[in-house]
């Protein structure tokens, strides 16, 4: 039985569970990396505590490379997600081979396939996060033996120009039972929105407000730390 990174890092976290996304373009923000080196960020990210690391591959829509995920996953002891609009069984192979410890599969995209595909990906020693944005797509990944199941506060179809907000991750995470790994996704841009995530899940993703804020490495710090 392969151990499962990510998942079982959360379960043991005795902070805040923190995955910190290295997020280098939004279509509502545009460029977030600037001029910094992404490494640079990612150490920032390891010395503030981030629980594990996010990393877009998407090209078309968030300026992502396959390549840069592998690089990542060499660079850091932490698990690493990729995060992509994942379709075929190929790119959980793909994923597997890069050295990523968990991947996304979203459910509005996979449907039916959802528990082949997650089955598959635990086959290759991947925890997967299990994306869903309302309770018809909740229904369908709860049919499946995915390790984690993540609560998008935005709609992905409207590529995140939409104003989601952690009152998603409030109404459904309470629908998810115990032996998944919750994880509030998207929307969470202050303590105070971390702290209501919190209180109704295991785990916090977040990216464009660590990439925007003025010190990233002390605003994760301050997020990690803060009482829920």
């Amino acid at each position: 039985m392969m151990v499962f990174g990510l998942s079982r890092t959360i379960r043991k976290a005795k902070k805040n569970a923190i995955i910190a996304e290295l997020k280098v373009y939004s279509p509502k923000y545009g460029d977030l990396l600037g001029n910094r080196d992404p490494f640079d960020i990612l150490r920032a990210y390891e010395r503030a505590g981030a629980i594990g690391i996010s990393y877009i591959t998407d090209g078309k829509y968030f300026r992502g490379s396959f390549e840069f995920l592998k690089r990542l996953c060499r660079e850091t002891e932490l698990p690493v997600l990729r995060k992509d609009f994942i379709t075929t069984k190929e790119e959980i192979e793909r994923t597997a081979e890069a050295g990523a410890s968990a991947l996304l599969l979203i459910t509005r995209l996979l449907r039916e396939q959802l528990p082949e595909f997650v089955d598959f990906a635990k086959e290759h020693g991947l925890d997967t996060l299990v994306e869903v944005h309302n309770e018809n797509e909740l229904k369908i990944a709860l049919k499946t033996d995915s390790t984690m199941i993540g609560i998008n506060n935005r709609d992905i179809e409207k590529l995140e120009l939409d104003d989601g907000n952690v009152s998603l991750t409030e109404r459904l995470a309470p629908l998810i039972p115990g032996k998944y790994v919750k994880v509030s996704e998207s929307g969470i841009a202050s303590t105070e929105d971390l702290r209501r995530a919190l209180r109704h899940t295991d785990a916090a993703l977040i990216g464009t407000a660590l990439m925007k804020a003025p010190d990233p490495e002390e605003f994760l710090k301050e997020l990690v730390e803060v009482e829920v």
